[in-house]
Parts: C-alpha cells; structure tokens; sequence
C-alpha cells in the first residue's frame, strides 16, 4: 500500500512541474466555477438569458444604453435555489431608451428604435422613475435578437461544462464493466462483447448520436445521454486490454487461489491498479463530449432554444462573419476551442505523470 501512495505521490508531483498541466487544470477548475454559478455571474440573469430588445441587435462589445424596465403586476415570488438554477423568471419589460425627463406626475422617455416621445405615469414606478432605469454595458456585444452575448455565453459553459460529466460518467459506467467482464472471463464472453463492442465502434460516432438524439427526442437530458452511449466503447477496450494483461500477475494469481470471488478480484484488485489509463481517456472524451454537443447543436437537435449553447450561439452566427460583425460566431467558437485544448493538455499531462517507465 505506501508503494502505490508513492507512485501516485509522485504522479502528482510529475503533474505539478507541468506548467501547461496545471494552466490547464486551473482553466477547468475556472470555467466550471463558472459553469455552476452562471445565473450569479451573468449580467443578464434571467431564464436563459433570454431577454430580447431587437432595437439594439448585433451590436458591437463595449456598447452601451439607458435601459428603461416597465414593472409588471405579476411578480410571482421565486426560491433563491429556482433562481441558481434555473435564472429569474423576469416578468419586466425592458426598453432600450435615449434619454428621458420628468414633467409632472409623468415620465417621458424617447425610444432608441424610433425616437418617438412615449409617456408613463410616475405612479406605474413608485414615483420613483430612477430607480428603473439604469445604464447597461454589454461587453460582448449583443446578438441577433439583441440578446447579451456575455451572458449566454456564461450560461452556455454550464451546458458544455456538464455534458462532459455526465457523458464521462455514463461511458465510465458502462465501459468498465463490460470491459473487465470481457477482458477477465475471456472465451465465449469476451467474443460476443467484443463483437457488440466492433458493431458499435463501426457505426460514426455523430451518425450514432443523431440516432439516439431522435429515438429519445430533442432536448437538454436526452443530448447527455446520448453522447454517454456513443463513449463507453472506447472506455470498455482500453479496461479490456488493461485486464487481459493486469489477470496474469502473481497478486491476480494468489487471489484466485484465496477463495476470493471473481467479482471481488476484478473491483477490488485489477481496476485500481489499471486506473491510470481510464482517467486519461475520460480526460480526452471529456473533451470529445463538448466538441459532439456542439457539432449537435449546430445542426439543430442539441440543446434545444431558448437554452444557450455554444454550438447553437456558432450556427445562429456564422452568416454573420462575412457581414462584417465575426465576434458573434468567433467568440463562443473561442470558449468551445480553448476549453476543449484544455482538456487535451491535461489528458497528455496526466498521461506523461502516470507513465510508469518514465
């Protein structure tokens, strides 16, 4: 036992002396702070990030304007839980405005689309117009919907951000096992998984999850799903070929020999010693599980609108890179890059820390 705390001692001290290693696992460990706390980061923290005001789309980053917010009567009272996970249910209508003045009991405000002259009673604001109106700075810009950029963009990383866990964790829980039963048992056994395992790894990975995606419908869950099951192939051959060779050494041997049950011998005593390699490759499907949902996204059966999703955010934009505004497709085709590059970098890192040989 102190020899195995030593290796993995010193694995982590390898990983430590990496500097993109550890960039790396620092970016994660940021975007997935961000991805968790989105709706608290975000300036516009409303369902999805879904409050349109077509009079200022497409606007370049840094624009800014006076945003008059019209109080509605019906404010229904949300947890501060249904707010962290979901966004404010906001029941304001919010108007782009030029400049406004206060003459009596009314305010007069002059419209950023038309520049027409609209007036509202103090009364609707508590006589207290000021308090509704505030200056508001998209730093990315906003989209085609006059949505703001930074905000869909924040909640958009809790999409990619966790459809990697989830697609990770299902691969995990179905490769594992089907890969140490046939890697262990060989035989007749090994034989028919590995020819499930060669039809499955013969179909393409996209066409597979198109297939999913539509036998179990669009939306949020089903695109995690989906991507899971299209990820446990790969997993259950590199734990097949870890068992094969790990079955044959003397602790393997004397387990047997024990009395111990097989199941015990593969759980408690084969996997932990083959893990090196099973955390390098959900490393790398990690990074495989962002660039799928997005591919999805884009062709229109991922996460479904009006959630934010940095494929979609791509697929809603890219026409817009020949008209002269590219940040609207180049900036969420940033986040997809660097987070997935960061999830490569680490996988190598991990790789070179765990190498035994090295």
């Amino acid at each position: 036992m102190k020899n195995s705390n030593s290796l993995w001692q010193i694995a982590i001290q390898k990983f430590k002396q990496s500097k993109t290693g550890m960039f790396s696992f620092w970016f994660i460990i940021l975007c997935g702070f961000i991805a968790v706390f989105c709706y608290v980061l975000a300036p516009d923290n409303s369902n999805s990030a879904n409050q349109m005001h077509l009079e200022i789309h497409s606007k370049s980053p840094g624009f800014s304007i006076q945003m008059l917010s019209i109080p509605s009567q019906d404010n229904n009272e949300q947890s501060w839980f249904s707010i962290f996970m979901h966004g404010k249910q906001n029941s304001n209508t919010e108007t782009p405005i030029k400049s406004y003045t206060i003459n009596n009991n009314l305010l007069e405000v002059i419209k950023y689309s038309d520049g027409l002259v609209k007036t509202f009673p103090l009364s609707l604001f508590n006589n207290k117009p000021k308090e509704y109106i505030q200056q508001k700075t998209f730093w990315f810009g906003t989209d085609k919907y006059g949505r703001d950029l930074l905000s869909r963009l924040l909640i958009g990383a809790r999409i990619s951000f966790f459809i990697g866990f989830i697609a990770v964790f299902i691969s995990l829980l179905i490769g594992i096992p089907i890969g140490a039963i046939a890697g262990y048992f060989g035989g007749r056994i090994d034989d028919f998984i590995m020819w499930v395992i060669n039809i499955t790894w013969s179909i393409p990975t996209l066409l597979l999850v198109i297939a999913i995606t539509l036998a179990l419908g669009k939306g949020f869950w089903q695109v995690f799903i989906a991507v899971g099951l299209t990820m446990w192939v790969e997993v259950a051959r590199v734990v097949r070929g870890q068992v094969i060779t790990t079955k044959q050494q003397q602790y393997v041997e004397a387990a047997k020999a024990l009395g111990f049950s097989d199941f015990r011998i593969i759980f408690k005593h084969i996997l932990p010693n083959i893990l090196a390699p099973i955390i390098v490759i959900s490393a790398a499907n990690f990074a495989a599980a962002i660039l799928i949902e997005s591919g999805l996204s884009f062709l229109g059966i991922g996460a479904q609108p009006p959630t934010p999703s940095w494929g979609a955010m791509i697929k809603n934009h890219y026409n817009y890179i020949i008209l002269g505004k590219p940040f609207l497709a180049v900036i969420p085709g940033l986040a997809i890059m660097s987070l997935v590059m960061a999830f490569m970098l680490i996988g190598n890192t991990l790789r070179d820390a765990l190498d035994v040989k090295s």
